[in-house]
């Protein structure tokens, strides 16, 4: 195999690789959970996910304490917005998912995959629906 060859065999590889990565990190942050008739949004572990009311678009207004009962669904670093999923910025710092410009959270009650006691709180705390 001539060098002209073996260059571009290795660059055709790492082309295809960070391909592979750019598209792992834009892949859906959550999964699709059917809970009887309904289908919603869990995180990796099945924990429901949830959006509030007085959320605007793409800003949480969840924090200090309502944060601890409602934890903000964490988007790692280097994470990427795509289609339907964008990243909020919270007045701390941390990155969270949101879904159509709603932030995503976590309910600290809902202690087994599939738990939906969340939903309806206040009237202002909905199960996220794709």
């Amino acid at each position: 195999m001539s060098a002209m060859t073996r260059t571009l065999f290795v660059s055709l590889g790492l082309a295809l690789m960070s391909a592979s990565l750019a598209e792992a990190k834009t892949m859906s942050p959550a999964a699709v959970a059917t809970i009887g008739q309904h289908k919603l949004l869990t995180d990796a572990d099945g924990q429901s996910l949830y959006t509030f009311d007085k959320d605007q678009p793409g800003k949480s207004e969840c924090t200090l304490l309502c944060a601890l009962a409602w934890p903000p669904f964490e988007a790692p670093a280097g994470a990427k917005a795509s289609g339907h999923w964008s990243i909020v910025t919270r007045p701390t710092g941390v990155t969270q998912w949101a879904y159509n410009g709603a932030p995503l959270y976590t309910y600290h009650f809902d202690s087994q995959p599939g738990d939906v006691h969340g939903d309806g709180a206040e009237g202002v705390w909905h199960v996220a629906r794709p």
